[in-house]
Parts: structure tokens; C-alpha cells; sequence
């Protein structure tokens, strides 16, 4: 992998072009924008880690006054136009923020963060004060908010007031670019603050609003926020989500970004893995791999060439999102979570346009969230769009890396329910040797999971040690006795008792009795128990077979 160095974790462009990293060249985003008449604010919403601030910080790079940037764009495609970089090329004066740190436990916390944010963006255009064409009083309110000391006006109004400072200066009106704008209010929506950092941003947001002084303004982040609720009153605006098929190639790898990569690297041989793990995102009408992934995978294969693909991304956020949407699951979404997670698709309507608040305020909302964040997508060209009346999608888990995501998720949501529920009655037919309660136990449990037909024997052994784990047993997996490997082992030390539990997965509802005998036999003629009668005073073995929610159970004699 001799001669390409991979950026991992670093979003600024002109880091990664001046210490040549390698640059997959999203620059066509820029005569995009440029078309026509600039809208005057373009709101870009793509699920987090797909190079959102990467594309700012391009276009920061591209447009701003105070630099010179013809090196750091050298060889790349928006250089071909060269009538578009005489007229725009660090032609405009640019306000650069990011809103990725405003977080908080509390209001008071948020706020003190945004106030740090703003004293560091003022912090940057500190020239300001030096210059003769700008008028005193502003000067005076740009020292408190570098100071910390502006009071809620002046920190609402300090984007418009830098633009005002940044166009009498320069002579020029002003870009602005607003990186992770719905952090904020997500973050407050989280911890029970919402209305409070929502007034606050709706504050901010004013600086859209018949500003003389902007030029235009790009915004980006995860959601789109619906206009009259943060955006009130704002003209000429323009989204882009995952839906829009204008910008849809810019955010994200397309297939030739990763061949190309591939061939740089000489990692070919790794295609096929990568596209089953990181690839299946459809954009517009662009089918997009996640650059996150991608490249934190041919990092590890850098150092290790036989690296397996793991989840990067989720490793990104604590996937909040999808326990929400179980802990709300119903009989519907527990059925349609089943399909998803089976390899098939479901039909869903989709609401763009939604506000934190009411994030969860209906099964339709929290669909439209599992996709706009990118735990879901559009099943694409496989989809008939005729079929699908206006306003729904064909949706379907992208590729394995989420499919991951979704399982693990859904294992921790059983384990609680299983520590949940009173399993009393169940443990004392287990040490009791009484299959018929045992079987009516875990049958009035398994019809409380979600499930699906590629965990087989995987998902209900996994099943069987949630029930016992955490309830003061001790529990082993697959564990080597006598001639083979049982699959669970549960210890009652005080009592002198263990369990022995073979399972075994059918394939149709009829075989399940027979399966379950298999089972019991293969405890007898494995010799199962046999190293355990020696350290404990009885031993129950038991063989279950399952189909779908469905169990049989029989103890050996």
C-alpha cells in the first residue's frame, strides 16, 4: 500500500492536501452551488460521517478573501473552469462555524459552550478591530463576545453583526458556512432543554433573514429542521437531503471514488468485502459507500493486511436511536423490524421535514429518523417507484456493518427484558426438571423478542444465556465436556446444581419434536455431564428445539 497515505478522522481540507493525504475530488460541488442564481441559504442533510465538514472546510478553502488558495486546489476538477475560479476563487470574505460542541448536560452547560464558540470564532476575524471601516459601537460588542461578556441579544445577533463588520471591510458581502447547525437542539432535545437552546438558535438563525450583507449561506447537518421552526422567515431557501438527486454524488464514495482508491492502493482484492460492509447508501439516484469506513479500513489493512472489516461507524455514536425506536416498539414495528433484519424490504411514508421535539411523537416519525440518519435506505433501482404511492419509500438495513449495529442493539433490549421479567417460576422448573413449565416460560418470552432466520442456532443461544446471565447464575457457552461442546451451562453453586442445555433450530414447525430429541441424544452419547456429576450434586440436561417463537423442550432421563 506503498504511496498513498490515508486521512483517518481529519475533516480539514487544506491539512489533508498541504501533508498529502489522499483526496477523493469532491470539488464539483462548488460550480453546483455556483448554478444560476445562488440560493440564498442551501440547507445539506446527510447522515453523520459522510464528509459534510470536509466539504465545508473545501469550500472555506475555496471562497475566502485572506487566502491564496490556487496550490491547494491544484489538479483538481473545479480548476478546469477557469472563468468560475477568477470570479469566485478567494474572492469572498467566509464565516467558517462549526456547532459540533455545543453540548450539554443542562441549558446553562449548552450555553456556555455556544458562548466559547462564538468568542473563538470572533477570535479569527480579530482585524476587525483594526480597521477604519467599521464603526466603533460594533468593535465594542465584538470585544464583549470575545470576552464572554455579551449578553443574550448580542450573542443572538453576533453572526449578523460579524457579517455587517465582515462586509463594511472588505467591501464585499459575505459567505457564510454553518457546519452541524442542529447539533445544538439535538443535544437539548436529549437532555430536557429544548426550548430554551431552541430560542437561542432561532436567534442566531436571524442572520439568514434579509441580510444585505450575506452573499450566501451553506448549513449542514444530520436533520432537516423544519423551516418554521428554526429558519423562520428565511427566503430563497433551498434543501438538499438524501432524497435530492443535485448534490447527491458529493457526500459519500460512489463506486468509481472506490475503485479508484482500490487501485491506488493495491487493495483490489478487498472490493468485495468492503462493498458488503460499507457500500448499499442511496443518495438521489447515487448508490454511495460511507468514506468513514472506507477509509478506516484500509487504514487497518495498512498495518495489517489481513484486517476484517468491523464496524467503524457505530463506533461514532452510542446508536441512541435505534433503542428508542425498540423501547417503543409495538406489535407493527416489532414485525417490520423482523423483515428489515431478515434481508427484506418495507414501505414506509417519509417526513423530511420534522422538528426534535416531536422526534417520537408517532411510528411514521421514527422511520423517517432510522433513514434520514442513515440506519436505513432507499432500496433503489430494485424498487418499481410506481408502486409506491407519493411521499413512501421501499426501505431496507444498507449493509452488514448496520445490519451489526441493529443486532447487537437488539441482543442488549432482550438482555434488559430478560433481567426484567420475573423469572421465578421459570428457574424453579429448570431445578425441578419440570419441562412442561420450563417450555410455557420460555415460549411466553421468545413471543417478546425480535427475531429473525439468520441467527438460528446463533440467536437462541444467545437467547438461552440472556435468561440465566445476571440473575445470580453462573453461565458458561460452549464450554468442552466429555466428548463434545454443550451450548449453555448454568451453575446454581450455592444449591450444587447445573444445567446442561443443548438447542437445536429447525427448519419446520413438525420437526421440532423430533429435533429435540436429537438433542437429549446427543447430551447422552457426547457425554455432556459426565465431568459435572463429579463437582455437583445433580445435574439436569435438557435438549430444546426452536422454530421461530416457538420452543420444545425435553429433559434427559
Amino acid at each position: 500500500m506503498a504511496g498513498i497515505n490515508i486521512p483517518v478522522g481529519i475533516s480539514d481540507f487544506e491539512k489533508i492536501r498541504r501533508n498529502g493525504y489522499y483526496y477523493v475530488d469532491k470539488t464539483g460541488l462548488i460550480p453546483e452551488l455556483l448554478k444560476g442564481e445562488a440560493a440564498e441559504v442551501t440547507l445539506i442533510t446527510r447522515p453523520r460521517r459522510f464528509g459534510k465538514t470536509l466539504g465545508m472546510s473545501m469550500l472555506a478553502s475555496f471562497f475566502d478573501i485572506k487566502k491564496d488558495s490556487r496550490d491547494m486546489f491544484s489538479g483538481l476538477s473545479v480548476m478546469r473552469d477557469e472563468k468560475l475560479c477568477r470570479t469566485w476563487m478567494n474572492q469572498r470574505p467566509v464565516l467558517f462555524l462549526s456547532l459540533r460542541k455545543v453540548d450539554g448536560l443542562n441549558f446553562t452547560a449548552a450555553y456556555e459552550m455556544l458562548v466559547s464558540v462564538i468568542a473563538q470564532l470572533c477570535k479569527e476575524h480579530l482585524y476587525l478591530l483594526e480597521s477604519h471601516k467599521v464603526n466603533e459601537y460594533d468593535k465594542e460588542i465584538l470585544k464583549r463576545l470575545l470576552a464572554k461578556k455579551g449578553t443574550p441579544e448580542e450573542m443572538k445577533n453576533s453572526l449578523g453583526l460579524l457579517t455587517e463588520m465582515m462586509q463594511a471591510h472588505f467591501g464585499k458581502p459575505v459567505i457564510l458556512l454553518m457546519d452541524e447547525y442542529d447539533v445544538p437542539v439535538a443535544k437539548a432535545n436529549a437532555n430536557g432543554y429544548y426550548r430554551e437552546m431552541l430560542d437561542v438558535m432561532k436567534g442566531l438563525m436571524q442572520v439568514f433573514k434579509d441580510n444585505r450583507s450575506l452573499q450566501f449561506a451553506v448549513v449542514s447537518g444530520c436533520l432537516k429542521i423544519a423551516k418554521e421552526s428554526i429558519f423562520t422567515g428565511t427566503n430563497n431557501f433551498v434543501s438538499d437531503t438524501i432524497t435530492s438527486t443535485n448534490l447527491d454524488e458529493y457526500f459519500g464514495f460512489t463506486e468509481h471514488d472506490v475503485a479508484q482508491i482500490l487501485k491506488k492502493s493495491g487493495m483490489e482484492d478487498h472490493a468485495r468485502e468492503i462493498r458488503e460492509w460499507y457500500d448499499g447508501y442511496c443518495f438521489g439516484s447515487v448508490n454511495v459507500y460511507c468514506p468513514w469506513d472506507v477509509m478506516n479500513y484500509l487504514y487497518d489493512l495498512l498495518r495489517d493486511p489481513k484486517a476484517k472489516p468491523v464496524g467503524y461507524w457505530k463506533n461514532t455514536s452510542d446508536n441512541v436511536i435505534i433503542r428508542s425506536f425498540i423501547d417503543y416498539a409495538g406489535a407493527s414495528i416489532t414485525k417490520k423490524m423482523e423483515t428489515l433484519l431478515s434481508g427484506g424490504v418495507i414501505r414506509q411514508k417519509i417526513e423530511e421535514n420534522l422538528t426534535y421535539d416531536y422526534l417520537h411523537a408517532s411510528e411514521e416519525n421514527l422511520w423517517s429518523i432510522l433513514y434520514l440518519t442513515g440506519y436505513l435506505t432507499s432500496a433503489g433501482e430494485s424498487d418499481d417507484p410506481a408502486e409506491l404511492p407519493s411521499g413512501e419509500a421501499a426501505l431496507v438495513i444498507p449493509n452488514e456493518e448496520i445490519r451489526e449495529i441493529f443486532a447487537t442493539t437488539i441482543k442488549g433490549w432482550f438482555e434488559d427484558t430478560a433481567r426484567a421479567w420475573n423469572r421465578k417460576k421459570l428457574f424453579a422448573a429448570v431445578w425441578s426438571g419440570d419441562c412442561e413449565t420450563i417450555t410455557g416460560e420460555m415460549n411466553r418470552l421468545l413471543r417478546q423478542t425480535i427475531s429473525y432466520h439468520d441467527y438460528k442456532e446463533d440467536f437462541y443461544h444467545a437467547f438461552l444465556a440472556g435468561i440465566f446471565a445476571g440473575a445470580g447464575y453462573e453461565v458458561e457457552s460452549n464450554r468442552e465436556h466429555g466428548e463434545g461442546r454443550s451450548d449453555i451451562i448454568i451453575y446454581a453453586p450455592a444449591d450444587g446444581k447445573a444445567a446442561v442445555f443443548e438447542a437445536k433450530y429447525s427448519k419446520r414447525p413438525e420437526r421440532m419434536q423430533e429435533d429435540c430429541a436429537a438433542a437429549v441424544q446427543q447430551i447422552d452419547e457426547r457425554m455432556y455431564a459426565s465431568d459435572l456429576e463429579d463437582r455437583c450434586d445433580e445435574v439436569f440436561c435438557y435438549g430444546i428445539s426452536f422454530y421461530k417463537k416457538r420452543c420444545v423442550i425435553k429433559k434427559k432421563e
